[in-house]
């Protein structure tokens, strides 16, 4: 045998030895698809990097709407998602396989009227044109606080508006208010087109807003996972709440909203991850509200909606 053919036989046999490790690694590598709202307390999961344990990759996708990420749950185009607890609400009624397993955020919404305008209180959004997305969070919590000051919708003009939206729509003139997420009512403050009529905690729902969700079969065949991902969330909402800097950074970056407005809109977040006793309370009084409302047919079955498991498992080990 020649001196070059030795040299082409070795090389054939040592490539593969050496491509092995890189196609081990990458047939190894799970990814998790993370579904999330385009909305500054939706922010967590992009945190998620920082503590993501080795053969794992996380891919994040942004919707719109609350209910568009719960479909994508449901569908199972997402593994994973964080979206308002109305979408969860609706979806459960209609017997649809989601599962609330942790929290996502508290607060996060405002009652925002035109600059200029008489409103300084609920009561004065009598005949005025209101911004609301319809089966949000948002739209449970105002129509609550109509009903407690005797007001109900029929005492508004209320007008289909998406979030991202609705400071555009007030600063011109469309709407004389609207019901919002974060931080479209801080950049209608920043901007000073808009002025604070109130943050609507004070209902018996708290200030509930978002939650984890997942879908019943991954919940049964992959907990370990779960518990995994809930884990990310407790460390990834501790980092971003105790540093306000990088959260608004990462706001700006991934989102690409106004600085100001989300240094204001910071305030009014509380990333949170645990399922607590007051939390699940809060789910349900959300779910009264929401068939007294006629939003849904029937309250949903709580034993198959919440699963608080994983968020014990992890709180005993806290």
């Amino acid at each position: 045998m020649t001196l070059r053919r030795r040299q082409i036989l070795a090389t054939s046999l040592v490539l593969p030895v050496l491509a092995a490790p890189r196609i081990v690694r990458a047939q190894d590598t799970i990814t998790i698809r993370m579904g999330v709202m385009k909305l500054v307390h939706s922010m967590a999961p992009y945190f998620y990097e920082r503590f993501l344990p080795a053969g794992y990759r996380l891919e994040i996708i942004p919707y719109a709407s609350p209910t568009d990420g719960k479909d994508a749950v449901v569908t199972k185009s997402v593994d994973y998602g964080t979206f308002g607890i109305a979408a969860a609400i609706l979806g459960a009624s209609a017997h649809q396989p989601v599962v609330v397993y942790g929290a996502e955020c508290n607060k996060g919404m405002a009652v925002i009227a035109r600059k200029g305008e008489h409103i300084d209180r609920i009561q004065d959004l009598k005949g005025k044109k209101v911004g609301i997305l319809p089966g949000t969070t948002q739209q449970v919590f105002f129509l609550e606080r109509l009903h407690m000051v005797g007001m109900s919708e029929k005492d508004i003009r209320a007008v289909r508006v998406a979030f991202a939206d609705m400071p555009a729509a007030l600063a011109r003139g469309d709407i004389d208010a609207y019901v919002g997420a974060e931080p479209g009512p801080s950049l209608s403050l920043v901007q000073g087109t808009g002025k604070l009529v109130e943050y609507p905690y004070s209902t018996p729902m708290g200030s509930l807003n978002m939650i984890l969700a997942t879908h019943r079969e991954t919940i049964s065949k992959n907990p370990a996972q779960v518990r995994m991902m809930l884990d990310l969330q407790r460390k990834a909402s501790t980092y971003a709440m105790a540093n306000p800097d990088a959260l608004v950074a990462m706001t700006v970056a991934k989102l690409g909203l106004n600085p100001a407005a989300v240094k204001a809109a910071v305030p009014n977040v509380q990333l949170d991850w645990q399922m607590t006793p007051q939390m699940m309370a809060e789910v349900k009084s959300y779910a009264d509200h929401m068939l007294a409302l006629k939003q849904i047919r029937a309250l949903p079955d709580f034993a198959t909606l919440l699963d608080p498991s994983p968020s014990q498992a992890l709180a005993a080990h806290a």
